[in-house]
């Protein structure tokens, strides 16, 4: 019983943060000043019948045009490089470099710890 009073106290104090900080956001200028446009923008946006993409087509119409040519399928039959995960294993220090996760080491890690521990060493993806 006393978990769910300090559960329910614990979230009271949360809720009381969070308000604090978007009173604190109501007051920003910045804040302010985004509203009104964006008040004003769905205005205009109402007034001339559009939608939020006629308004992003209008102005930048350049991605969709991109990705209507990326869709279309290559013949060229090549695959994007996969990316690097580096683990490091905290027991032993060693460290994997893999761009895949058929990788001897990583799949003798998690049978032994688990998928979701050693997941949990990944210290960095590149490219």
């Amino acid at each position: 019983m006393s978990s769910l009073l300090s559960n329910y106290m614990q979230m009271e104090q949360q809720l009381k943060k969070i308000q604090s900080e978007l009173d604190k956001l109501q007051n920003d200028d910045r804040f302010k000043a985004e509203l009104e446009f964006k008040e004003k923008l769905e205005a205009l946006m109402r007034e001339y019948d559009k939608s939020a993409a006629d308004v992003i087509e209008l102005l930048d119409p350049q991605p969709a045009a991109v990705s209507r040519d990326t869709a279309a399928p290559t013949t060229g039959g090549t695959r994007r490089k996969r990316k690097l995960k580096i683990y490091k294993n905290p027991n032993t220090g060693e460290v994997v470099e893999t761009r895949g996760g058929n990788q001897k080491t990583l799949k003798a890690w998690k049978d032994e710890y688990g998928s979701d521990t050693v997941e949990s060493w990944l210290v960095r993806v590149e490219e």
